[in-house]
């Protein structure tokens, strides 16, 4: 699959309701099943992985535009933009082919939604359905009303069958 046309699933949802460890369970699942997966964590607030001091860090500061990091078994790229780039411009640069992006976060993007919903954050659903891209809801509580597929918080396995029919064209393999 060509990283243009490579599926990118958002999973959405209000602070602390449980998205990385949804994302966590959701990536184990689909490596199970031998797909090639990248991730992408969205960041309102901007970020710095360079701890001072250290090189990547310096070079950063002396002014580089791209600082690449290897080693045997890894290699990071941080590159200024300018401006924040969209996930479809962050996916042509990937540097490997795979099958599936999943982001964290995005949730006002144009992709396809999987929103996370616990009853005990007390907060109202982000989507409905529809317009705003919403395929599945991960949730403590049933929520009447929205006509998406729901699921218990921890269901990595159907949603990953969800996933691999709508997306991937493939019959699930968790039978």
């Amino acid at each position: 699959m060509t990283l243009d046309s490579v599926p990118v699933i958002s999973i959405v949802g209000c602070s602390n309701v449980g998205k990385t460890t949804l994302m966590e369970k959701l990536i184990r699942e689909l490596k199970r099943r031998g797909l090639r997966i990248a991730t992408i964590k969205h960041d309102v607030h901007g970020f710095e992985i360079d701890r001072p001091g250290k090189d990547t860090w310096r070079h950063a500061q002396a002014g580089s535009d791209v600082v690449v990091i290897a080693s045997p078994g890894r290699v990071a790229m941080i590159a200024r933009t300018g401006q924040e780039l969209s996930v479809d411009e962050i996916v042509a640069r990937l540097p490997v082919e795979v099958d599936l992006v999943l982001t964290e976060g995005y949730k006002r993007g144009d992709k396809p939604k999987i929103e996370v919903f616990r009853a005990a954050c007390g907060q109202e659903l982000l989507c409905r359905g529809g317009e705003d891209g919403l395929i599945a809801l991960a949730t403590d509580t049933p929520q009447p009303g929205i006509m998406v597929p729901q699921y218990e918080l921890d269901d990595a396995v159907g949603l990953g069958d969800l996933i691999e029919e709508r997306y991937l064209g493939h019959p699930s393999h968790s039978h």
